[in-house]
């Protein structure tokens, strides 16, 4: 069985977002190489860094769990003269979307948003990522993180 941190990246990137305004089925898990024209708009859906500092865990192995902390990006990708208004009603869409279920189906205890950022490219044409960032808390089990307690 995949690690929570992998059935929630899947469970975000197949059940939360399918459907998301304007994206239809372009909707990637970790993408790295680049987009074409035709494929955006699009969404990148990947882990972020594991930051222990930002998921405090529990220390007592008598209880049997670890509290964890995971960073996901959700990376809006368009092109266009003003790719962050052009995102901007797809990054709504996201928005609602994370926050309808914070327990993700049962798989978290909480999502939060945590920022988002913008970056600008030039391609054949102006383009852009708006990258949406929540961090999302979930417990699992302390000898087996595909497990929860």
């Amino acid at each position: 069985m995949a690690s929570i941190r992998e059935q929630i990246l899947a469970y975000i990137a197949t059940t939360v977002l399918t459907g998301t305004v304007q994206v239809g089925s372009r909707i990637y898990r970790s993408r790295a190489q680049a987009y074409s024209r035709s494929e955006a708009p699009a969404i990148t859906v990947s882990p972020g860094e594991d930051n222990p500092a930002n998921a405090p865990r529990t220390t007592g192995a008598s209880l049997g769990r670890l509290d964890q902390a995971l960073p996901v990006l959700i990376e809006i990708y368009v092109r266009g003269d003003v790719p962050d208004q052009l995102a901007d009603p797809i990054g709504v869409d996201v928005h609602a979307r994370m926050m309808a279920d914070r327990t993700l189906g049962g798989l978290a205890q909480d999502v939060q948003p945590d920022g988002w950022r913008p970056q600008y490219e030039q391609a054949d044409a102006t383009a852009g990522w708006i990258g949406h960032k929540f961090l999302i808390r979930y417990r699992t089990k302390d000898d087996a993180i595909n497990a929860a307690p």
